[in-house]
């Protein structure tokens, strides 16, 4: 049972928000319109249209979040996964706290499920630490 909840429940989390996100960001790139936009504040909107702006961001941003959801999602070497969505999860966090206050739900469940999952993770990133 604590392995489900410190590692299974957290790793499949993050791997299904991962994979929703990047198949929202790829539908968006092809079409123009998403399939999931939770609310966002003005600021946060700016912030989002000066990724778009940058036109090699969002697609690499996304395949990020695929791989990454991926190996989460199917317990193909998830400490990898982790290490790829690492950064995504640090801006998401960052963004709602500080440009979009109403997605702090989801930024405290990114947060939690990141701080298990390393925690789990921890001797495979060890050597990283020496």
């Amino acid at each position: 049972m604590r392995n489900f909840l410190m590692v299974t429940l957290p790793r499949t989390a993050l791997g299904l928000l991962f994979l929703v996100s990047a198949a929202d960001g790829f539908w968006y790139l092809a079409t123009g319109n998403h399939l999931i936009h939770p609310p966002v504040t003005e600021i946060g909107l700016a912030w989002e249209r000066s990724l778009e702006q940058a036109r090699f961001f969002l697609p690499l941003l996304k395949s990020v979040n695929l791989v990454g959801g991926l190996l989460l999602l199917l317990n193909i070497a998830p400490a990898l996964g982790l290490a790829l969505i690492a950064p995504v999860m640090t801006v998401i966090v960052l963004f709602h706290a500080e440009l979009n206050p109403q997605g702090i739900p989801v930024a405290a469940i990114v947060a939690v499920c990141g701080a298990l999952l390393v925690f789990a993770y921890r001797g495979r990133y060890a050597a990283l630490l020496r």
